[in-house]
């Protein structure tokens, strides 16, 4: 399976804003942004998958318009962090979650790890269809967290792959059982 990560385009956002799910307008540059990702895009999917987040549907409906919204795509929780910036939120929880962002669950929110179990049901879903080349437009946290299984990448590691607005990563063969975590 030939499969087409592509991270959502620039929203608009103020410097250090935690938004993993907050609902954000995009950038001005979307038109530019847009006509730059598909250039890189084949003209046909046997399947198009996108995040519900407004960032990520308004590129998927352009990709296709029958794409299919999946919750299981969305960025991770950051509960009572969501719409804050970083050095506004309790920096006594802020640092117990950066020491094992893995593990240790966002105040109202969730972990890494239960992101990576709801990315992973996805991925066992999906690996079942006999799609020959699909794309998935989402957030740069799930990106992550897929290519981290394609890699061999520790979870705690995550954060050394980098990944653009607008970024297409094309992963030619069907990636690795995703629960790999070590």
């Amino acid at each position: 399976m030939e499969v087409y990560l592509i991270r959502h385009t620039t929203p608009v956002l103020e410097p250090g804003l935690i938004y993993g799910r907050k609902e954000l307008l995009l950038h001005d540059t979307f038109p530019d942004e847009l006509a730059t990702v598909l250039q890189q895009l084949p003209e046909h999917f046997d399947a198009v998958y996108s995040s519900p987040a407004f960032r990520c549907v308004e590129l998927a409906k352009e990709i296709s318009p029958d794409f299919k919204m999946d919750v299981r795509l969305q960025e991770l929780d950051f509960g009572e962090w969501e719409g804050k910036t970083w050095d506004t939120v309790d920096q006594v929880a802020l640092q117990c979650w950066m020491d094992d962002y893995v593990n240790v669950c966002v105040p109202g929110g969730e972990s890494m790890m239960q992101m990576h179990e709801r990315i992973t049901e996805f991925w066992d879903e999906l690996s079942r269809e006999t799609y020959t080349r699909i794309a998935i437009v989402t957030h740069a946290g799930v990106m992550r967290l897929l290519l981290a299984s394609v890699r061999s990448i520790a979870l705690t590691n995550i954060f050394d792959i980098k990944i653009n607005y607008g970024e297409v990563i094309i992963v030619n063969h069907l990636l690795p059982d995703p629960r790999f975590v070590n």
